[in-house]
């Protein structure tokens, strides 16, 4: 039996077992940088399965390494994020979410699990590759600075370094079975914008005794689209929503002393980034003072775009039709949502690809970060046995 035909057989063994681990971690689902629980969890699987392993990178993150022969001729990487959302799940699964108001609607658990069930694999395996796999359990995907900027800084690269990183996520849009992949650009970098503005709050019946912050606000939303729309290089993607508008104090008839917005600024180009953040900060000082308030504008600076090597992508793309069917293999656009794999793209080659979780027919359909999100559980028998195969095969490259 060959190598492949050996990793689908373990995927298929393991499959039960694989989705007990995703349920147990959906049940117990941790927010960034809380992850205490999960990261024992993973700790104790690993160390069931005899895998050597650290656990305590950014306080909760785990990472393992599993060695072939001559582990030193060549070390990659595996990542998988661990955190889960401050969402209340809506799903009523035997699974369901048991920590009121976290869920893991994004997919964590499944890459977590996807990736314990790669590690048992190619742990079984190990006799028949040369090299060795780092497998990173990465806590703080969602919440900035984001944990692979921690661990980064801690050295999860070094000792040994990986030569290449591959990391998976679910994608709802895609059938089970599918993965989808791009190479070059693929997602877009993310700030996060705070405002405060500030004016004199009173009577909505006497406007002209006041200064209307909420007016102000509205005036400085609109406004600040000029940024993209008219300054930037239409042939770069950039995003600026604000999400959430608030006032302190406001009420029909009650005009506020102050207001705060919040949103998220995204782009592909880092020198466009950088001046787009002193334009908007520039505009809105301007607008608030115009009419007469004051405006407090902060920008956290969060993940940088991700850029899938060439060179790497390819090849994972040609693994995968290999192993799963070309028909199965799909092109992905540019993606404007962000991810925190990006700073591992910042370092070593990267690539981040897409597995499909979708099943109409089961009604599961849902898109993430929403509270009816769930998968075909199917997807863990393809992740887990994917991952396992582009690890042994860009070993072997």
């Amino acid at each position: 039996m060959n190598i492949k035909d050996n990793i689908q057989r373990l995927a298929a063994d393991y499959h039960q077992e694989v989705i007990g681990v995703r349920r147990h971690l959906h049940q117990f689902p941790e927010l960034s940088f809380e992850e205490k629980a999960t990261g024992q969890f993973i700790a104790n699987t690993l160390a069931e399965m005899e895998i050597p392993h650290q656990h305590g990178w950014a306080e909760n993150g785990v990472v393992a390494i599993i060695q072939g022969k001559n582990p030193d001729k060549k070390t990659i990487a595996l990542r998988a994020d661990i955190d889960a959302l401050p969402i209340q799940e809506a799903n009523e699964v035997a699974y369901k979410s048991q920590h009121e108001g976290i869920m893991h609607a994004c997919g964590h658990d499944v890459h977590t699990a996807s990736l314990l069930g790669s590690a048992k694999i190619l742990h079984q395996l190990r006799h028949q590759f040369e090299g060795q796999i780092k497998l990173i359990f990465q806590p703080a995907e969602e919440k900035a600075p984001g944990g692979a900027s921690i661990l980064i800084k801690e050295g999860v690269l070094k000792n040994p370094a990986p030569l290449s990183i591959l990391g998976q996520h679910v994608h709802p849009p895609l059938e089970v079975g599918k993965i989808g992949v791009k190479a070059g650009m693929f997602m877009a970098s993310t700030d996060e914008i705070y405002v405060t503005i500030t004016g004199k709050g009173g009577h909505g019946a006497t406007p002209h005794q006041c200064v209307d912050p909420v007016l102000i606000a509205s005036h400085m939303i609109v406004a600040l689209q000029q940024i993209v729309s008219r300054n930037s290089d239409p042939t770069m993607p950039s995003v600026l929503t604000f999400g959430y508008i608030a006032s302190q104090g406001g009420a029909n008839n009650v005009i506020p002393n102050t207001v705060r917005l919040e949103g998220t600024f995204r782009t592909m180009d880092e020198q466009w980034r950088k001046a787009a953040h002193q334009k908007m900060q520039k505009m809105a000082l301007a607008i608030a003072e115009g009419m007469g308030g004051t405006c407090e504008f902060n920008i956290v600076v969060g993940y940088p775009f991700l850029v899938n090597e060439e060179q790497l992508t390819a090849r994972v793309r040609t693994f995968a039709e290999d192993y799963l069917g070309k028909e199965q293999v799909v092109d992905l656009p540019i993606r404007m949502t962000g991810e925190d794999f990006a700073f591992y793209t910042q370092e070593i080659p990267g690539c981040f690809y897409r597995l499909g979780v979708r099943n109409e027919a089961k009604k599961i359909t849902s898109s993430v970060h929403t509270n009816t999100f769930d998968v075909d559980e199917d997807c863990l028998l393809h992740g887990m046995g994917l991952m396992a195969w582009l690890a042994i095969k860009e070993l072997g490259n």
